[in-house]
């Protein structure tokens, strides 16, 4: 365990939920945990036990937060979940905390599968629409125009780049046509208890994170993890979007929970400490607002930058998420002016620190 990790409590230790099956891990909440096929290799998901008022008296099933990506190893291991683990009760709705194909991937086939609408908030299901139809500026072509105004011109890193033109569409081949919105301090009943709705900023559009006061939990989706920072890029279609500046300002949200709260993260393992960890996360992005400062002291494009931020080999996936992460503490500088934006006679933008100026005395 490293240091960050060590000023972290994980009350389950290295207990993890067997595949196909759940754990509980308080009262009327399970965890289940589903396998990705990338670097990041697993996306854990919750139960709720749930309860809603039907035509002949209260109805009881169960809340799914979160869903996994579409494909048949991840629809097996969910069928599993149905066979063995539901009590014979229907999942009654079903919840994704964002737009990622891992969170979002399987909502229209579990909502088909039991007649259960998707609550979403309005930001999140717009970009999962917009994404799995491969409108264009959402759609996976919209990157290279985008990635080569930012420095990368390299044909052997674009030609990484080229099985990523469908990958959203891949991942989440269909949404639900129709979605309930969740909103910022909403509150809702699942299984008798209170959650209250805390939405958030910088690693997608209008992140749902999850709290329940009276049972202790916080469902943190990908806002708050214990062991990686959360990607915060910058997209094609919002070419001057500042995510780091809107990531840190929303972990300000999570300021009033109290010390003990268990966080349930989409990755990694439950853990208490979330203040700490909120601290660590803030020092994190300073120190890389600071390197990336350091290096401007030169014109650098984006591309310039990914192998400052990132020095270790990068496959497809991860070099996409290093670029976007890049010009994302790049805009944040330029945005607060302490570096410059530069458009080259090439076509690339470019980024100055600001010196200081000096005035006569």
């Amino acid at each position: 365990m490293n240091s960050l990790e060590s000023q972290l409590d994980y009350p389950f230790g290295d207990t993890l939920p067997a595949p196909g099956a759940v754990m509980q891990i308080a009262p009327g909440a399970y965890w289940l945990r589903m396998g990705l096929p990338f670097a990041l290799n697993h996306i854990n998901l919750w139960l709720l036990e749930d309860e809603i008022e039907g035509e002949d008296g209260p109805v009881k099933g169960w809340t799914v937060v979160d869903c996994g990506i579409a494909d048949d190893a991840t629809r097996a291991a969910w069928e599993s979940v149905f066979a063995s683990h539901l009590r014979g009760l229907p999942i009654l709705r079903v919840i994704a905390t964002h737009c990622h194909p891992d969170h979002v991937g399987l909502a229209d086939w579990l909502c088909r599968r039991w007649q259960a609408p998707l609550w979403m908030s309005a930001g999140e299901y717009a970009f999962a629409r917009m994404m799995s139809a491969n409108l264009p500026g959402a759609d996976g072509a919209s990157m290279f125009p985008h990635f080569q105004q930012h420095g990368l011109r390299d044909a052997a890193r674009l030609g990484q780049l080229e099985g990523r033109r469908h990958y959203y569409s891949s991942l989440v081949p269909a949404l639900p046509h129709a979605y309930i919105r969740l909103q910022e301090q909403q509150q809702l009943t699942i299984g008798g208890r209170d959650w209250r709705v805390i939405t958030g900023c910088g690693h997608s559009p209008e992140h749902v994170a999850l709290h329940c006061d009276s049972l202790g939990l916080l469902i943190s989706g990908d806002m708050v993890l214990p062991r990686i920072s959360t990607n915060v890029s910058v997209f094609a279609i919002e070419p001057e979007a500042n995510p780091v500046q809107l990531y840190l300002d929303s972990l300000g949200k999570y300021g009033d929970l109290a010390a003990d709260t268990l966080v349930l993260p989409a990755h990694g393992k439950p853990f208490r400490g979330l203040h700490v960890r909120i601290g660590q996360l803030r020092e994190h992005h300073a120190a890389r607002l600071a390197e990336v400062l350091e290096a401007c002291g030169e014109p650098r494009s984006a591309a310039d930058i990914v192998p400052i931020m990132f020095r270790r080999p990068l496959d497809s996936h991860q070099l996409s998420f290093a670029l976007g992460e890049a010009l994302a503490h790049l805009h944040q500088l330029w945005l607060a002016r302490r570096v410059r934006r530069i458009t080259g006679a090439d076509g690339i933008f470019r980024f100055h620190r600001c010196e200081p100026v000096k005035t006569d005395l």
